[in-house]
C-alpha cells in the first residue's frame, strides 16, 4: 500500500477512474509551438534528470498533502522541444483526453513544476495520477493534471475542464484552513509559503 493511500489521501477522478495503466508503454506527446515536437516514452522520461520537489498538492476542495514529489521538471522537458518565443501557455491532457487544463509558461518553468512519477520515493499509482502527472504546487490542484498523455504549447489560453465549469482560470491558491492529510486530516491554517 502506497504512502498516499496509507494517509487516506482523497482519490478523485471527475472523468472516471482509468483503471490499470501500462507504465512501461506510457507516452507523452508534446506538440504545438515548438521547434522539435515529439513523443516521450517511459524510458525517455526515466533517462532525464530527476528532480525532487518537497512541496504540497493543495486541492480547491481544501485538502493538502505534502511530500517529496519526484519527476522531470517541465523546464527540462521543454528544453528538449525548444518552445517558440510566442508559446505562452502549456495545456495538459489526461488519459482519455476528457480532462485538460492550461498553465502560463512562466508557471510551467518554475523550479517545482514537474511531470511527477513519484511521491516519497514510491511510483505514483493510477489513483493519484500515475504513471506520470502534472505537479504544480503554485496553483490549486486542478491545474496538476493526472495521467498526462499530451502537452500542447500555445500562444493563447484555453479554459480547461474545471475552468469551463466555474473554477478560476488563474487558480491562485487562497490561504486559509485546509485538511492536512499528513496530520490525519486535521485542520491547518495554510499560507502560500506552506505550499511551496
Amino acid at each position: 500500500m502506497s504512502r498516499l493511500k496509507m494517509m487516506d489521501t482523497p482519490i478523485f477522478w471527475v472523468e472516471g477512474h482509468p483503471g490499470t495503466l501500462d507504465r512501461e508503454s506510457w507516452k507523452i506527446e508534446v506538440v504545438g509551438l515548438c521547434e522539435n515536437p515529439g513523443i516521450f516514452n517511459w524510458d525517455d522520461i526515466m533517462k532525464m534528470k530527476k528532480t525532487i520537489a518537497e512541496a504540497r498538492l493543495t486541492s480547491v476542495t481544501r485538502f493538502s498533502v505534502k511530500g517529496r514529489w519526484g519527476g522531470v521538471k517541465i523546464s527540462d522537458l521543454l528544453r528538449e522541444v525548444k518552445p517558440s518565443d510566442n508559446a505562452r501557455f502549456c495545456r495538459f491532457w489526461s488519459v482519455k483526453k476528457i480532462y485538460d487544463t492550461s498553465i502560463p509558461m512562466e508557471t510551467a518553468l518554475q523550479e517545482k513544476t514537474l511531470l511527477a512519477y513519484e511521491f516519497d520515493g514510491e511510483l505514483l499509482e493510477e489513483d493519484y495520477g500515475g504513471p506520470v502527472r502534472g505537479f504544480c504546487p503554485y496553483l490549486w490542484g486542478y491545474k496538476s493534471a493526472k495521467s498526462v498523455v499530451k502537452i500542447e504549447l500555445m500562444d493563447h489560453y484555453i479554459s480547461g475542464f474545471w475552468e469551463k465549469r466555474g473554477y478560476s482560470d488563474d487558480a491562485l491558491i487562497i490561504p486559509g484552513m485546509v485538511r492536512d492529510i499528513n496530520n490525519g486530516g486535521r485542520l491547518k491554517m495554510l499560507s502560500l509559503e506552506d505550499c511551496i
